[in-house]
């Protein structure tokens, strides 16, 4: 395989650089390509590069390492763009997302992808976003945008509506998907499971999540698709002998640990097919979360997002990130990083490696029956030269499809006000969200943001 140009923008991220580094200088398909460090953040980007060359001596990479904080100093000729940014400060503004509808009497059960927060941060992140995008088109326009930045699908949509770069957005919540079916099947195939166990998005959960999705992979075979954080069990088989293993799926639902994804085990129930991005993700696309009077969030356990205890985790990873730079942590640990899909995407294309990818956000283009040509799903797909083609999956039953559809609708309108800064539609887009359920609310929230964030949102 060719050597490669790959820059990555947001690389100072302590809870996405390191590991997508270590990926990426590990991987004998990339040996000697150049890889640009990108971060607004002059002291975190000199930490990360000292950490790149660490890695590169260490493991023999032969890459040129580079690092600025200006894009437009290393995107010329770049081939993949990986982009994972937040504009700052995260934790404060997420908190704000949720706090203001707050006020008004909407109690979000997130806050981050969907619901009125998933709208301010959509209008927060795109427009950053589609200048990364233009600087692209002006340096790089035949490189792939690899896209690791909330609301996933909504950025990503936004690119390919509004630009003609080539862009693919991963995620790794099918992990979630195999840590579900491995504890429900866990007896079928003599699987320990801790008490009281659930796959909340939450740090603490991130080491139960990985074993159970280990364990999962080891004896399991599944196919997912749907909306990223919206996904849906398609297909789940016994990896030895290719066993239909649903209807096995549907007879342990009702030996479920009830503290296993309570919200998703009752959808489960209800449509006869599993949701699996976990409780905390998937309720910020659906109606039923937020009544203040039934109080559903307590009943199913849902737990909001703990922004103090995120912060400190960041900064916890940062410190270690530091320690490694200077030479007081060997590098060593990093090798084993689990991969968060950028290496197996820059491989796959630039060797036209023709391999399966579990999960990919692409436009939908016919794969899942029933939804917009333009929709960004997430699907399995074949990485190859002629890029990312997604798997034709067909459909769920029409209860699901809805589901996904009101969805995609919205997606659009996010993309939309995002990019116009339009005021009325942004209210139309507000009436339109499954949490919305009364006019006069909606402008009271609408009108609090636009005041609020205005520093944040030039576009309005």
């Amino acid at each position: 395989m060719p050597a490669t140009n790959i820059v990555i923008i947001g690389a100072g991220s302590a809870s996405f650089g390191p590991t997508t580094l270590a990926t990426i200088v590990r991987d004998e398909r990339l040996r000697g390509s150049t890889l640009s460090l990108v971060d607004l953040n002059a002291e975190s980007l000199d930490v990360v590069a000292r950490v790149a060359e660490r890695m590169n001596e260490a493991w023999g990479a032969e890459m040129t390492i580079l690092a600025a904080t200006d894009r437009q100093d290393v995107l010329a000729g770049a081939d993949f763009v990986i982009v994972s940014i937040e504009v700052p400060p995260r934790e404060e503004l997420w908190r704000m997302d949720w706090e203001i509808p707050l006020k008004h009497g909407l109690r979000q059960p997130y806050g981050e992808n969907g619901g009125p927060g998933g709208l301010m941060h959509a209008c927060r992140q795109i427009p950053p976003f589609m200048e990364i995008v233009r600087d692209m088109e002006a340096l790089c326009p035949d490189a792939w945008l690899i896209n690791f930045s909330n609301p996933l699908p909504r950025i990503t949509r936004a690119v390919t509506k509004y630009s003609r770069i080539k862009t693919v957005g991963k995620c790794h919540q099918i992990n979630v998907g195999y840590g579900i079916v491995a504890i429900l099947l866990r007896e079928r195939y003599g699987i320990d499971v801790p008490d009281g166990v659930n796959l909340h998005s939450d740090p603490n959960n991130v080491p139960v999540i990985a074993q159970m999705a280990q364990v999962g992979r080891k004896y399991m075979q599944i196919k997912s698709a749907g909306l990223n954080h919206f996904i849906w069990l398609w297909d789940i088989r016994d990896k030895e002998t290719g066993e239909d293993l649903y209807p096995a799926l549907r007879a342990a639902l009702d030996d479920a640990p009830p503290t296993l994804e309570p919200f998703s085990m009752d959808l489960f129930r209800i449509y006869g097919y599993c949701p699996i991005p976990g409780d905390t993700h998937l309720v910020e696309y659906l109606p039923w979360l937020h009544d203040p009077l039934a109080k559903p969030w307590e009943t199913y356990q849902i737990p909001l997002y703990d922004w103090g205890g995120n912060e400190a985790a960041r900064d916890f990873m940062l410190d270690m990130m530091r320690q490694m730079a200077d030479g007081a942590l060997p590098v060593a640990g990093m090798q084993q990083s689990p991969s968060e899909g950028a290496v197996e995407i820059i491989a796959g294309i630039a060797g036209d490696e023709n391999v399966y990818e579990e999960t990919v956000n692409i436009p939908n283009r016919g794969a899942i029956d029933g939804l917009p040509a333009e929709t960004i799903v997430e699907i399995p797909a074949l990485l190859g030269g002629m890029g990312v083609q997604g798997v034709q999956m067909g459909s769920l039953p029409w209860p699901i499809m809805e589901l996904l559809r009101r969805e995609a609708a919205l997606v659009e309108m996010v993309v939309d006000t995002a990019v116009t800064g339009d005021r009325q539609l942004a209210l139309q887009t507000l009436l339109l969200d499954p949490m919305i359920n009364d006019v006069n609310r909606a402008r009271a929230i609408l009108d609090d943001y636009l005041t609020q964030f205005a520093d944040y949102l030039p576009q309005f």
